[in-house]
């Protein structure tokens, strides 16, 4: 039983750290020497790195809260899956647990499919998708799965 209780801490954690690195990298989109992120457009040449604000495109305010919230849910998700170790009746589940992490789940989905949508088009643009946004999609299932196991998760003695 440790054995699986350890495992669903190191997945819970991976989650998170995916979550926390797709939000604040600067790679949701990349073309040479230009990245843009969520927040950030940055240029990068022989001779230094400017970085200007991303535009307050009304998706983009979406795809950066939703991806927060994603954040936000899953760190309360895990101080959640914490107290109820402690606190739950023997032969319990951890559904609080798996609502806020099914929730982060979909609200990474939510953010990956509307900067999907909104992002100009691939083949007229020669920009190509960033490391962070496929950690983003890789996010997804991976929290998917979590809260799913917090589902089926028993506490026993």
């Amino acid at each position: 039983m440790l054995i699986i209780l350890i495992g669903v801490i190191i997945l819970h954690l991976l989650d998170l750290i995916l979550l926390l690195v797709s939000t604040a990298a600067n790679a949701w989109t990349v073309d040479g020497n230009i990245s843009a992120h969520l927040w950030y457009i940055c240029t990068t040449t022989t001779s230094n790195y400017h970085c200007q604000q991303s535009p307050s495109d009304d998706w983009l305010q979406a795809v950066q809260a939703l991806m927060i919230l994603s954040v936000l849910f899953c760190l309360l998700s895990l101080f959640f899956f914490l107290c109820q170790l402690f606190t739950l009746v023997k032969g319990g589940r951890f559904f609080f647990t798996a609502i806020f992490q099914i929730l982060a789940s979909l609200f990474v989905m939510s953010a990956a499919i509307i900067y999907t949508v909104m992002k100009p088009d691939l083949e007229t643009d020669p920009a190509c998708y960033g490391y962070a946004y496929v950690l983003a999609w890789v996010a997804f299932p991976l929290t998917l799965i979590s809260g799913l196991i917090y589902i089926v998760l028993r506490k026993r003695e």
